[in-house]
């Protein structure tokens, strides 16, 4: 067993927590031999839900568990984090518009850059979960600029995860079947760029799979409007979907993702055209939690579309930044 250590869940008290604690809990996002610490962070008013939450999380009676902290206060409950997920953000209402929710959002994750910088350990890890995540996830940084830019992610592994079982239905295969690079590049949103000319099918190309028709003009758009998609067929956002992605995110990031390609929205760093300044999706590998960019060979076919995609991907990042009164 290796020591403890403190994981911050913030909107603990949701819908989306709810299905996310067990599971780090039993180990799955940060390995079978990592205890934890976990502090559960909400509003006041939910402070009672995040008692009951803790006496169902102590009678799963797990081993990994060595304690429950909960609070309302960003400063308390973020001390000495070592990992710090945040599902909590201001959500989105009918009759509102993006920017409404940058503007909602900015004053949250900029209250809890200033308690990351000033309570957390320097080390800290953080996964923004919040939409748009992105762009909350800037603002994060921005407010608290002790901890290393590197130190960040936003969530885009749903989105990729949902390309790869788009593709996997389509073929007619399973996931485990889908080889090669399936990658999200750029924002949390309708701009987002998916990149999958380069992987294959038990060893065939994608193109020699699914029909050309499909590959070229639906997928794309099918990924882009899934997460609509799903709230028009059930009346409320993914849950466990998004649940499984963010385990599946920290995980790699934290344990590993042994050699596979991966999407994480980080820092830009001037890869792939992008310049510093935005929190941009791209392939990645991860290793003793650390990630690493990877310089994928675009399809030469593919390439001026896909560049002019990444482009449009970045300027509504820096409109949104703008919008947050970062730039």
């Amino acid at each position: 067993m290796k020591d403890p250590i403190k994981v911050v869940v913030t909107g603990a008290a949701g819908r989306i927590a709810n299905n996310i604690l067990p599971r780090i809990c039993h180990g799955d996002a940060f390995g079978s031999n990592q205890p934890v610490i976990l502090s559960l962070l909400d509003i006041t008013p939910a402070l009672p839900v995040l008692k009951g939450i803790v006496m169902e999380l102590e009678d799963c009676c797990f081993p990994l568990i060595t304690s429950i902290e909960t609070s309302d206060d960003p400063k308390v409950a973020l001390k000495d984090a070592d990992f710090a997920l945040m599902l909590a953000s201001y959500p989105f209402r009918p009759g509102m518009e993006r920017v409404d929710l940058l503007i909602k959002n900015k004053a949250i994750f900029k209250q809890q850059g200033i308690a990351l910088d000033t309570v957390a350990k320097k080390t800290v890890k953080v996964l923004v979960v919040g939409n748009p995540a992105n762009t909350n996830c800037l603002v994060l940084s921005e407010h608290a600029p002790s901890i290393p830019k590197e130190n960040f992610c936003a969530l885009t592994r749903l989105d990729h995860n949902r390309a790869v079982s788009l593709l996997a239905a389509r073929a007619g295969c399973t996931v485990r079947d889908i080889d090669g690079p399936v990658c999200i590049f750029g924002n949390h949103s309708s701009t987002m760029a998916v990149y999958a000319h380069s992987a294959t099918v038990k060893g065939k190309k994608i193109q020699d799979v699914v029909e050309k028709d499909f590959f070229s003009r639906e997928f794309e758009p099918l990924v882009q409007v899934r997460g609509g998609a799903i709230i028009k067929a059930k009346g409320t956002p993914s849950v466990f979907s998004a649940a499984a992605a963010i385990i599946d995110c920290i995980h790699d990031w934290m344990v590993g993702s042994e050699g596979r390609i991966v999407s994480m929205a980080v820092a830009s760093s001037g890869k792939y055209g992008i310049p510093e300044g935005v929190f941009f999706s791209v392939p990645c590998k991860c290793e003793d939690g650390k990630y690493e960019v990877v310089d994928l060979d675009i399809d030469p076919s593919y390439k001026e579309e896909f560049e002019a995609k990444l482009q449009k991907s970045y300027q509504e990042l820096i409109s949104e930044a703008k919008l947050a009164e970062i730039y």
